[in-house]
């Protein structure tokens, strides 16, 4: 009889072959006491990865679980994948890289068991990221605090979620745009913080550039909150506002001293209120665009194998 694993490890893999082997094998010497599953992802890696995770569920027949899907679709969309298909009592996310140590993961079971939190973070007290990386993930939370539905501002990728919450995740599909973090405040707010030490990368570089992280901030700000609506009706009505002082100005001007109006202000005027049409009608595009791909039916991800 199959019984229940009380841990799914997920991890979403992304050219990574040359440590998936000790990442896997420090994770099943700290679960070594637990009935667990390790749920390898593999996110249309380009290197051998696929061929490591292989060889892996060789090694590991019964606790190693592999998946590979068509292509890259990016990492929450293949930690909702490994999501899908787990079957723990709790789900355990983490990196591919090593930076956070599997041996870490006591500290979140044991959060988990003293606070009896649906869902434990494990916060970094010290990240070993480049300053640009650094920065781009403090604004990108603290930001979130203000802008989206997480209320403390704080998120990791390693974390600890409950079945409960993971059960919701799985039928989770009214947004075609996967961000895990926002679904998962959406659904909870009994939520652990933890402490946890962060390394160096062990091989490879880091997919999130600078780049990547203003549009993974741009995303989730306009995917997951109705802010950009909101603020253009608030800065269309501060604008209306203003022109309408500047033109009584103008007209006090013209009426007392003769002043004349002149081309210029006409046409900064007309710049300026176009630029803000055009800002506005991109906006709406956005939302009518991710309507359009909701109602499309369009998979947020496609498996090729599972192992």
């Amino acid at each position: 009889m199959i019984t229940q694993p009380d841990i799914s490890v997920v991890v979403p893999v992304y050219n990574s072959e040359a440590i998936l082997n000790e990442l896997v094998e420090r994770i099943a010497k700290v679960l070594s006491n637990t009935n667990y599953e390790i749920i390898l992802v593999d996110d249309g890696s380009k290197d051998n990865s696929w061929a490591s995770i292989t060889e892996l569920k060789i090694a590991h027949p019964t606790t190693v679980k592999g998946i590979q899907l068509n292509k890259n679709y990016g990492q929450h969309n293949a930690l909702l994948c490994g999501m899908t298909n787990s079957k723990g009592k709790c789900v355990i996310t983490m990196d591919d890289d090593l930076q956070h140590p599997p041996e870490e993961i006591e500290k979140l079971i044991a959060k988990h068991k003293e606070t009896g939190a649906q869902v434990v973070y494990g916060i970094p007290h010290n990240k070993k990221h480049d300053k640009i990386r650094k920065a781009g993930s403090y604004f990108v939370r603290k930001s979130s605090k203000y802008f989206a539905n997480n209320p403390n501002g704080e998120g990791s990728s390693f974390r600890l979620i409950d079945a409960e919450i993971i059960n919701q995740i799985k039928l989770h599909h009214s947004n075609n745009y996967i961000f895990i973090d926002e679904i998962i405040h959406w659904y909870t707010s009994d939520i652990a913080l933890v402490d946890v030490t962060h390394h160096e990368r062990k091989a490879g570089k880091s997919g999130y550039t600078l780049i990547r992280l203003i549009r993974l901030y741009l995303s989730v700000f306009i995917n997951y909150t109705a802010n950009p609506l909101k603020l253009m009706i608030y800065g269309g009505l501060t604008s209306s506002v203003l022109f309408f002082l500047i033109g009584i100005r103008f007209i006090i001007k013209k009426v007392t001293i003769g002043a004349p109006l002149g081309y210029t202000s006409i046409i900064v005027s007309v710049l300026f209120s176009t630029s803000l049409i055009m800002l506005c009608l991109g906006v709406i595009g956005k939302y009518i665009f991710n309507l359009h791909q909701q109602q499309s039916g369009k998979p947020l991800y496609g498996i090729r194998k599972i192992i």
